[in-house]
């Protein structure tokens, strides 16, 4: 087969499953780019047909790179995508995302077109796998003459706007399976998804996300208090202490802890003394209370950020855990109604990937491949998603064999 070069984009924790996966095919060599060399260098270290560079996805030098390749894979946050896709278009160089497709890349779909290119998005976990077991479920209700009651977000037929001040305290008790304890908000924006899906007939659709009992609290907590900004502030300075850093960001009176708790209690609405006393430790874990002196990042979001990059990265042993279900209401031609639930439960290797970045990466790279063979219904062209059944089977298929796979149930 002739040689396919294939260009990734960014180095994180997704891209080594994607490009082992990738490299499974004798027939691709990959480039992995970083605005840090030594970054992209980890990525490829050890690995047959890999090369790293340096490269900023904000610099001229991405058109020649691109050009230089078959695919390019942008695994960058998603407000470069379309930058990626411009590229790609004048190089008529096919491209991957994991992303949702965004207004300025679906803008982008008539050019892509012309240029006779496909730009595959939304091959992740979510989005991704989602869409792969949604599509199946569905396909197989409206086969067998039955309709979805309830499926994002579209709530009797009406939709439901949630500002992301509010959007925490939506949080909702979620049973998934026995041992878990879950709570779910609503994910982005999930009108689209009932005509992406083909339920016309259903009056709820929502898309939402799943944590643990009590994150989504703290985190309400933690925008209420003015930490989740992304503004640079001209106060925030070199030599800070937390402690100072909160009271300016709140306006409490002092830096001492007694005042500062004090105007978290005016800040924020707690329904119970229990809840009060879980947040203000979670805040006191995060340091925001210390004469500590953080190094800073630009906002106070970054800044944040770090820190908990710090407290919350995994020890070894540890291993995280994916967790994703659909559960549809479906009513049968004869009446009779019945919910069926798709659920994946995925865990980390604590000696591999994560199993986020497996299910993340994997997913790309498996997808990735199908462009490159040019398999049916890959051969398209546009900005595209997997919201049909062929596109959605051929990767599932291909998923379930590296053991990413829901179980299906039916009430």
């Amino acid at each position: 087969m002739a040689e396919k070069k294939i260009l990734v984009l960014g180095s994180g924790t997704v891209a080594k499953p994607c490009v082992d996966y990738l490299l499974r095919n004798d027939s691709n060599t990959l480039t992995v780019a970083c605005r840090t060399l030594s970054t992209a260098e980890k990525v490829v270290a050890g690995r047959p047909r890999a090369t790293a560079i340096a490269l900023d996805v904000k610099s001229e030098d991405l058109d020649s790179h691109i050009a230089g390749h078959d695919l390019v894979i942008s695994l960058v946050p998603f407000v470069y995508h379309a930058d990626v896709i411009r590229s790609a278009i004048k190089a008529k160089t096919h491209v991957v995302t994991t992303s949702y497709v965004s207004d300025a890349m679906r803008e982008l779909g008539a050019a892509a077109t012309e240029a006779g290119i496909i730009v595959l998005n939304e091959v992740g976990v979510d989005p991704g796998v989602d869409h792969l077991y949604a599509m199946r479920v569905i396909g197989e209700v409206h086969d067998k003459g039955g309709k979805h009651n309830s499926a994002t977000f579209l709530q009797n037929g009406k939709v439901v706007n949630i500002s992301n001040k509010d959007l925490m305290g939506m949080a909702q008790p979620y049973h998934v399976m026995d041992g878990y304890s879950f709570v779910a908000y609503p994910n982005r924006d999930s009108t689209p998804f009932r005509e992406a899906y083909g339920i016309p007939e259903a009056h709820t659709v929502i898309r939402g996300s799943l944590r643990y009992e009590g994150n989504p609290a703290l985190v309400k907590a933690l925008i209420d208090i003015g930490w989740i900004d992304a503004d640079n502030k001209p106060w925030l300075k070199d030599g800070m202490s937390w402690a100072q850093i909160q009271q300016l960001a709140t306006g409490a009176i002092s830096p001492a802890e007694t005042d500062l708790i004090a105007k978290i209690d005016q800040l924020c609405s707690f329904p119970s003394s229990d809840e009060r006393g879980k947040i203000l430790s979670g805040l006191r874990w995060m340091g925001l209370f210390s004469d500590q002196v953080p190094t800073l990042h630009g906002s106070l979001l970054d800044t944040l950020s770090a820190q908990l990059d710090k407290l919350c990265s995994f020890q070894p042993g540890e291993r995280d855990l994916v967790m994703l279900q659909h559960k549809f209401e479906v009513e049968w031609k004869d009446g009779s109604q019945n919910t069926i639930t798709s659920t994946l439960e995925l865990f980390g290797d604590p000696d591999g990937y994560s199993g986020m970045s497996k299910a993340v990466g994997v997913t790309c790279g498996i997808a990735t491949q199908l462009v490159l063979d040019g398999f049916p219904p890959f051969n398209k062209t546009g900005v595209l998603a997997p919201y049909n059944r062929e596109m959605c089977d051929a990767i599932r298929v291909n998923v379930e064999a590296e053991g990413i796979k829901l179980v299906e149930k039916m009430y």
